[in-house]
């Protein structure tokens, strides 16, 4: 769809604003960030972006979560519990690697605003949390990681009792192919759910519990069937009609390649990295991805989704660390400086300053028109990742060195 037909097709994105015209020219005529700048300054404004995001919900009654992001069509969105999850384990990760001791109050204020979530049974809201939302097996996932990394970094038992309670609920819900196929998101089944189960897997190590452990396995055996020849994933999209965004292929990697590591099981690293060798030589030598892939890897759009791009960078930086294979770490600074060079350090308009958009341009498919949290923080953990060597977010709080060699 043209720009113009789309902004004219509607009032929706609110094209009457200034802001947003300037912002959708840009991206017309190819107007980049200030890309020339150290990693360093681009993670800085990545992360206090981050800040404002949560700062902006301050005084509401989902203060302490981090807004979804800045969309045209809302301004600041609600705080998302779901990626609130993870964000608080960027925050934990970031606060220690920079020094950056302002940022774990904030992590914890993120906790505790997700304990007041909780329902009896161990479930998170999906969405918003609005009234009537359900859970969702993959939000459910995101927000233990942050619990998980809350207990982990501060030793409290409240996160770990929740952590413990929403692992409950997700093998709960668990078929017994190992699949889910209720609390989905638009009601089918994902792959990309490896990555609620890497968290599972963690949860089970940490407490001693078997029965996380096999429910983990299970779900990840489940998955393994969904990779075709080609290393692509079926089942991999939000909508099973469509092609999966680069987003949600680079979920599946992350999942299956952290669940190799804690479960010492190499058929889900070969996995892992069979569809991230073909997403390399995917890759432009600018570091530009499609924004989906049908099988064989054939992209199916011309956009880019720069939250995939991201996430696929720290997938490749981890296959680096497991493999020692150092083409892996060359996608990885393609793929960061590419996501680098459409992030604007200098805008004036504090949402934009630092931002990172779901897709380039700003009318791509993948979070149209919007500034999403998730775009900053894998920003942000790839950054951290490249210039630390460090494993983001830590895997176990004293054997960040079980790897597969």
């Amino acid at each position: 769809m043209g720009v113009i037909k789309l902004i004219s097709s509607g009032f929706r994105y609110k094209p009457w604003r200034a802001l947003h015209w300037q912002l959708l020219l840009s991206d017309l005529f190819h107007r980049k960030g200030s890309g020339d700048a150290d990693l360093p300054g681009h993670l800085d404004e990545a992360i206090n972006w981050l800040c404002r995001a949560q700062d902006a919900r301050d005084g509401l009654p989902d203060q302490g979560g981090v807004s979804a992001g800045w969309s045209f069509e809302d301004g600041w969105l609600p705080s998302y519990p779901e990626t609130t999850g993870y964000i608080i384990e960027t925050f934990f990760a970031a606060a220690r690697v920079l020094g950056r001791a302002d940022l774990i109050p904030r992590a914890v204020r993120m906790l505790e605003w997700e304990l007041t979530l909780q329902a009896p049974d161990g479930a998170f809201p999906g969405h918003f949390g609005e009234a009537g939302s359900h859970p969702v097996i993959f939000n459910q996932g995101q927000i233990l990681h942050g619990l998980l990394s809350g207990e982990q970094e501060t030793g409290r038992d409240d996160f770990l009792t929740a952590a413990v309670r929403a692992g409950e609920w997700l093998i709960n819900q668990q078929d017994h192919d190992g699949c889910f196929r209720r609390y989905e998101h638009n009601d089918v089944p994902h792959v990309y759910n490896t990555r609620a189960i890497w968290p599972l897997a963690k949860l089970g190590r940490r407490v001693g519990r078997s029965d996380f452990i096999d429910a983990a396995k299970r779900n990840l055996d489940w998955a393994l069937t969904q990779q075709t020849d080609s290393g692509w994933y079926l089942s991999n999209a939000f909508v099973p009609s469509k092609d999966p965004f680069t987003h949600t292929i680079a979920y599946a990697i992350r999942g299956f390649l952290e669940s190799a590591t804690i479960l010492q099981d190499v058929r889900y690293l070969r996995s892992a990295e069979m569809a991230a060798q073909r997403l390399a030589k995917c890759q432009r030598d600018d570091g530009w991805l499609a924004g989906t892939y049908a099988d064989e890897w054939i992209p199916s759009a011309r956009y880019a989704c720069l939250t995939g791009i991201a996430q696929m960078a720290l997938c490749w930086l981890r296959l680096e660390q497991i493999t020692g294979n150092a083409e892996y770490r060359r996608s990885a600074d393609k793929a960061i400086g590419y996501v680098q060079r459409h992030q604007n350090l200098t805008h004036p308009v504090p949402q934009i300053k630092g931002a990172i958009a779901g897709s380039f341009p700003l009318w791509g498919h993948y979070s149209r028109f919007e500034y999403p949290n998730w775009a900053a923080k894998f920003f942000v953990d790839a950054i951290l990742m490249r210039t630390s060597d460090e494993i983001i977010p830590p895997i176990f709080s004293s054997a960040n060195d079980l790897e597969i060699r």
